[in-house]
Order: C-alpha cells, then sequence, then structure tokens
C-alpha cells in the first residue's frame, strides 16, 4: 500500500500521520487487525480531550517517571500499536529508568512476535524480553494469550508500565502485587481505573514527554522521587480528566452556537 503524503496545511496532519504509522505497521505485522480498530476508540476520546497533554496528565508523567526511577525491577510491556508508534522512544525511555522491554500480546503469532523484536532491536533496543524462546511463567487467573510473561520480566517485576493495555491483565497485576503504570486516552476504562498511576493521553505525546522528564529526573535523590508518588492520587487525577471532558465538550458547542448566531 503506498503511503500518503499529508499536506503540511491538513488540519488533521498529526492524526493521519499517526494513523499511517499504524497502517505501515499493521503491512509489517507489527499491529493486528484489531489494533487499528482500538486506536480508532482512542483517537475519540483524544479529540474529547482537544488533543492536548492535559496539566494533570504531565503530573501524571512525572510521578509515573518518578515510580519507576524507584522500583527494583521495572519493566516496560510494549504490544503492537506502541511498537509502531513510539519505537524509539519507548527504546529511550527504557535505557533512561533501567526498565526491560517484555514484548506481550493479545493477538498471538509468531510472526508478530518477530516483527515486533526486530523493531525494537532497530529502534537500539539491547535486549528484548517475552519472546518464545524464553523461560516463562503464568499470570493466575488470566485466560487470554497475555497471561504469558518472562521469567525475568514481568514475573518477577515490582513495577509494569503497560501502555494501552487491556483491563482484565491490569487488574491481573494488581492482584499478584504488582505497581501498575498505564497510558489510556480513556479515563473510564478499567484498565484506567485499576492502574496505580494513569497518564490520560496519547502515546505519541505521553513517551516523549516520559522520555524527558527521565532525562531529567534519573538523578535526583530518592526523597525528591518519593514525594512526587506519594502525593500522587489516581483517584483525583481521572476525576480531573473526566471535568477536562466535560469542560472542552461544553466550550466546543458554546463556540459553535455563538458562531451562529447572527
Amino acid at each position: 500500500m503506498t503511503k500518503i503524503e499529508v499536506p503540511a496545511d491538513h488540519p488533521r496532519k498529526v492524526s493521519l500521520d499517526v494513523r499511517e504509522k499504524l497502517i505501515e505497521g499493521h503491512e509489517k505485522n507489527i499491529v493486528a487487525t484489531a489494533g487499528l480498530l482500538a486506536h480508532g476508540r482512542g483517537e475519540a476520546f483524544d479529540y474529547m480531550l482537544g488533543e492536548i497533554t492535559s496539566t494533570q496528565a504531565m503530573d501524571a508523567c512525572r510521578a509515573a517517571v518518578a515510580a519507576m526511577l524507584l522500583a527494583k525491577h521495572p519493566v516496560i510491556s510494549v504490544n503492537g500499536n506502541v511498537c509502531a508508534l513510539v519505537p524509539d522512544e519507548i527504546v529511550e525511555l527504557s535505557e533512561l529508568t533501567r526498565a526491560p522491554l517484555e514484548i506481550n500480546l493479545f493477538y498471538y503469532r509468531p510472526e508478530r512476535e518477530d516483527a515486533i523484536l526486530e523493531a525494537l532491536l532497530a529502534a537500539g533496543a539491547k535486549e528484548v524480553l517475552g519472546t518464545h524462546e524464553r523461560p516463562s511463567e503464568t499470570i493466575p487467573e488470566l485466560s487470554s494469550n497475555r497471561r504469558k510473561v518472562d521469567s525475568e520480566g514481568i514475573a518477577k517485576a515490582d513495577l509494569v508500565l503497560v501502555p494501552l493495555e487491556d483491563g482484565d491483565r491490569t487488574e491481573a497485576l494488581k492482584g499478584i502485587g504488582k505497581f501498575v503504570i498505564t497510558i489510556d486516552l480513556n479515563p473510564m476504562s478499567r484498565t484506567a481505573v485499576f492502574s496505580d498511576i494513569t497518564i490520560v493521553d496519547n502515546i505519541v505525546r505521553a513517551v516523549p514527554l516520559m522520555v524527558q522528564y527521565a532525562g531529567e529526573m534519573k538523578d535526583w535523590p530518592h526523597e525528591m522521587l518519593d514525594v512526587l508518588v506519594a502525593g500522587f492520587n489516581n483517584r483525583r487525577n481521572l476525576s480531573s480528566e473526566v471535568s477536562l471532558i466535560k469542560a472542552h465538550l461544553t466550550s466546543q458547542i458554546d463556540s459553535k452556537y455563538r458562531e451562529d448566531e447572527p
């Protein structure tokens, strides 16, 4: 399929460029067909948030990075959409936070695993966990393909970053004592609600921001990082994001009516 070059002045250029990345990832076996649908659902929430990174999301990014830097065994879970959208940035975040990357797929196919592994290595990853030849364990009370985890990765992790996650595994990870961070545009999803820290933002904005913060914070004393994590309240965070959605939608409606007035 020929890649579409979106004109620089197109009002939806950023969104369309992201879609093109996913389409390319689908053609390379990185993204599952269902991943295209999942992205569309997330994009709808991004519209409702105004397609900007809120102050609350920035605070969540800082708290998430602080928690990752404090963790003894942090791990970043990677699926097809993550790999297609932010491969370079997720590798850089992995290096800055000492959190290895682990491939974990709901729609598992060997060729998808191989394609994601190849893309991550091309982006500079030194090691990738979760591949079929590595030792693995299973998450209790989870029946999907995502129950399989690397013995040296998610299985022993004290903290797991699960961007673009499905709620059943987030709940299961919490059930076995993991500290869970997620990136989810829907503040009402099970993933968002069950996680310890939810970054309500588009992953193409959130992960570069986390990389920036990790570069700034990696040498901070533990006491400063502790303050950020202890001061973060996810319930308050999610409530604030829902309020932002309401306020943005109301402002859009009010603006349209004002435009239509004679």
